[in-house]
């Protein structure tokens, strides 16, 4: 820990209250200031995430500022920059903290006056002609974090050689500088340097959205909804009743902003936990679907309703085949497939994808894990005059995006699209669960299974970095993504195991854990599952293997 910077925040005129009696608690009990200050947030996955609170290593008001000031150096005078925010604890206070910084530097704001989708914000960079965007976000984190995502002037989170050089320059700032007669943020919303992005923003997006569907008619799915106390509540809502439906149950206790997420502590509509009260609802009112969204709305998870009556919650792999092969069935009955067409997915998302595109004739672009990589597909086919090609991008981890209007992954989208297929389906007698299990008849059985392993504690780099190191010593064969050259450049493993599957293993990009990405195929289910265990056994025995 630096004491001397504990001792310079203890004497700094802190704005934030909060963040004052935090550091006199640190100032009594030295052994709950190491963390705080054992370095400096960094920029990671596409900006800053972290846990809130005062120190270095934290994100507050400070943090959110020495960013923007390094954003702003960046991008430069005479620029312009959209700002968006969901529900976590103090996101507010952070978009309105990054606008000031921006606003006093000569950049014009533009930023939301409530919780906005992250979808949405890669929608107003674009519609208002911004240079950047922020969006004030931790994700599907637990409540007790917050983070700060930059956006480039296409809307798509910027690449990590961006980062870099933003990351260099907010190093080279102090934590508590300001500008020089810096004004105060309602002084610059009076006289324009910031301004609210209004209605018709919205608008515009939702019309962007309701564009990607097949079928504008009169809808007879029965739809649960959470938006997991975040963000996505109104457009989601907006999109469904715009295009049809009608019948929509929210799940009461998440349907209100709430940083605290009481009811799912972790909320990621990947896990069970987080769905709960919407399989709850969803077997209460008897109906066929649930879609929930993440607190910044680019993520969303689904359940369906089996044939034995209960519900059963599909993975990310599982929605993107079923939404691509959809996309597909629904472009070529409608005479709506471009000449050329083209899927991009990451790496680590399942190959059975692969399978549906040969059978539509659809190139398939992989990228490494993150959407920004797929948002980047989008703009390099945009530069050529091709953007008409791309049909669909996803990733396993509940990220879908079928049009060309944003550049993230966008859970507004997925969700009408989703609810969509589930109606086009059920007026032919079938359930998502009958058609999925016909794209495993046709393409054959496949399981998927992601491994968190996590190392929340200090050191955890290092021991991260040792784990990944006794891989790439292991007898079994592997691809190194690390000798790759290009664009597929990164620490990542994949070990293709016959007779077992495919285990693709990398640190995380934005949390202490290692990710491993399992698929399997079988002449069955429980051929598939078996496989499975055995390939998930063997990785698990190298990876949890004493230090």
């Amino acid at each position: 820990m630096d004491e001397k910077q504990l001792l310079k925040w203890s004497e700094a005129s802190l704005a934030d209250i909060d963040l004052v009696t935090e550091i006199d608690k640190m100032i009594k009990d030295p052994l709950n200031i190491k963390d705080a200050f054992e370095g400096d947030l960094v920029f990671g996955t596409g900006g800053l995430r972290g846990i809130l609170g005062a120190g270095t290593n934290r994100m507050n008001i400070y943090t959110v500022r020495r960013a923007t000031f390094a954003l702003a150096s960046h991008i430069g005078k005479g620029k312009s920059v959209a700002i968006a925010y969901d529900s976590r604890i103090k996101s507010d206070l952070f978009a309105k903290e990054a606008a000031k910084v921006l606003a006093n530097c000569g950049i014009k704001v533009y930023i939301f006056d409530r919780v906005a989708p992250t979808p949405l914000l890669s929608f107003a960079v674009r519609f208002k002609k911004c240079d950047s965007g922020i969006v004030i976000t931790a994700s599907h984190n637990p409540s007790d974090y917050n983070g700060y995502k930059v956006y480039n002037a296409k809307g798509c989170q910027i690449n990590p050689s961006t980062a870099d050089k933003i990351m260099s320059i907010m190093m080279k700032t102090d934590m508590f500088h300001a500008a020089e007669d810096e004004s105060g943020y309602d002084e610059l919303l009076a006289k324009g340097n910031i301004e609210y992005i209004d209605g018709s923003v919205i608008d515009a997006y939702i019309d962007s959205v309701s564009a990607e569907g097949f079928n504008k008619g009169k809808k007879n799915l029965k739809i649960v909804y959470t938006p997991l106390n975040g963000s996505g509540l109104e457009c989601v809502t907006k999109a469904l009743t715009q295009n049809g439906f009608s019948d929509i149950h929210i799940v009461a206790e998440q349907k209100d902003c709430d940083g605290r997420f009481p009811t799912c502590p972790y909320p990621n509509p990947e896990m069970n936990e987080a769905m709960e009260l919407g399989i709850r609802d969803m077997e209460k009112t008897d109906s066929d679907i649930l879609i929930a969204t993440d607190p910044d709305c680019d993520r969303a998870g689904v359940a369906v309703k089996t044939k034995k009556g209960d519900v059963r919650l599909l993975t990310g792999n599982e929605v993107g085949v079923l939404l691509l092969d959809y996309i597909c069935l629904m472009r070529v009955a409608l005479d709506r497939m471009p000449a050329d067409p083209v899927v991009v997915k990451t790496i680590v998302t399942t190959d059975l994808s692969k399978k549906i595109a040969d059978k539509y004739k659809v190139e398939m672009i992989e990228v490494l894990t993150g959407f920004k990589y797929i948002g980047e597909q989008i703009g390099i086919l945009e530069e050529k005059h091709e953007k008409e090609r791309y049909i669909f991008g996803f990733e396993e981890s509940c990220g879908y995006l079928s049009g060309t209007y944003v550049r993230d992954k966008d859970a507004v989208n997925a969700s009408l699209l989703v609810c969509e297929m589930a109606d086009h389906y059920k007026s032919e007698g079938i359930s998502l669960e009958d058609k999925l299990n016909e794209i495993y008849k046709e393409y054959g059985m496949s399981v998927t299974h992601l491994g968190n392993y996590e190392f929340a504690c200090s050191g955890s780099h290092g021991i991260i970095g040792t784990i990944m190191g006794r891989f790439r010593a292991s007898d079994i064969p592997y691809k190194d993504y690390m000798l790759e050259d290009g664009d597929l450049k990164a620490d990542v493993l994949k070990f293709d195991i016959t007779d077992l599957g495919i285990a693709i293993v990398r640190p995380s990009g934005t949390e202490p854990k290692i990710k491993v990405y399992y698929s399997s195929y079988g002449y069955d289910m429980i051929d598939a599952e078996n496989r499975s265990g055995k390939l998930i056994n063997l990785i698990e025995g190298i990876l949890k293997a004493e230090l």
